[in-house]
């Protein structure tokens, strides 16, 4: 029995870290390689899942190693799921948040630079929302599924009433 258990114990800890790292590695990727995957980047996740599926196994092909790696991948993917829910720090570290990219019909390079788009890139989506530029735009932003929302310039923006402030820095006594 404990000649059966070690390794599927081994294919466990393999498809865990495994799992950990790919995700890890795509939240650095950035919405825009998730969202607007292109064609090189489909066949590089493809190759992905084959390289990590035979560490992931540890080159064992039997049916209790599958089925261990698959429940592993699917516990680990609803406790992440759960954990994203609970803990909002962890879902802007890994999932992030809205970036604005134009600000009052300009550019914000910065943030351009920071998610990956270029201006082009913006242009193209301001025009598939029925835009002709940036002198129609007040807003484009990034939103955490990496579409890019657009307010106009003539969209009427409701206020909630109050303030927001930024705290400020705490003094250092030296």
């Amino acid at each position: 029995m404990l000649t059966v258990a070690i390794p599927l114990l081994t294919v466990f800890a393999q498809t865990l870290t495994l799992y950990l790292f790919l995700i890890l590695c795509l939240s650095f990727l950035g919405r825009r390689e998730i969202s607007q995957l292109t064609s090189v980047e489909l066949v590089v996740l493809m190759i992905l899942g084959s390289a990590v599926e035979t560490s992931m196994v540890a080159g064992n092909t039997s049916l209790p190693a599958g089925l261990v790696s698959a429940s592993t991948l699917l516990v680990c993917n609803r406790l992440v799921s759960l954990a994203l829910r609970r803990w909002k720090w962890l879902q802007r570290l890994i999932i992030g948040g809205p970036v604005i990219l134009v600000h009052d019909g300009q550019f914000l390079e910065k943030h351009l630079r920071n998610v990956g788009l270029t201006e082009a890139d913006v242009l193209q989506s301001i025009r598939e929302r029925g835009y002709d530029g940036l002198n129609e735009i007040r807003f484009a932003v990034l939103e955490v599924d990496g579409s890019v929302g657009v307010v106009p310039n003539d969209a009427v923006i409701h206020s909630h009433g109050r303030r927001v402030r930024p705290r400020p820095l705490p003094v250092r006594q030296t």
